[in-house]
């Protein structure tokens, strides 16, 4: 099961169409492969987003602090926050929430891959999908059942 453009609709302000779309990756990496890509921006670099989109991403996360790039198509799905990295354990924990009770031992899901290690430090969450996965499940299964 994949995060969908509409899981995000309710956390965030956002602007360009708001249309049935799911997303196989979330990264912070503009210049990586990221197919059905929700990029996620810390710096504002001009050029960031350019690039994000040029390698897959359909949507962006982008800190509402910077100026959105005036190349940014009207119908890009944009949504605004102050604090990215607390805009992703917010993703993450609804994520979490859509995934809760899923039982599919074969799914497919979105691919979280983050770079920034200031990120990584601050949170306490972890990023591994296998690992959230694993908790889900055990918290779900009967006392006794493997």
């Amino acid at each position: 099961m994949y995060l969908a453009l509409k899981d995000l609709g309710s956390l965030f302000d956002s602007r360009g169409i708001q249309d049935d779309l799911s997303f196989a990756s979330v990264s912070d990496q503009a210049n990586e492969a990221q197919p059905k890509g929700l990029f996620i921006s810390f710096n504002g670099t001009d050029g960031e987003l350019s690039e994000a989109i040029s390698n897959g991403a359909i949507a962006a996360i982008w800190n509402i602090n910077y100026d959105l790039p005036k190349y940014t198509p009207n119908q890009f799905p944009v949504f605004f926050t102050n604090d990215p990295a607390a805009a992703i354990v917010t993703i993450l924990k609804r994520y979490i929430e859509k995934l809760n009770g899923e039982t599919d031992k074969i799914m497919e899901i979105t691919n979280f891959k983050f770079s920034n290690k200031k990120l990584l430090n601050k949170n306490n969450e972890t990023y591994d999908i296998a690992v959230m996965l694993n908790e889900i499940t055990s918290k779900n299964k009967p006392e006794g059942r493997e």
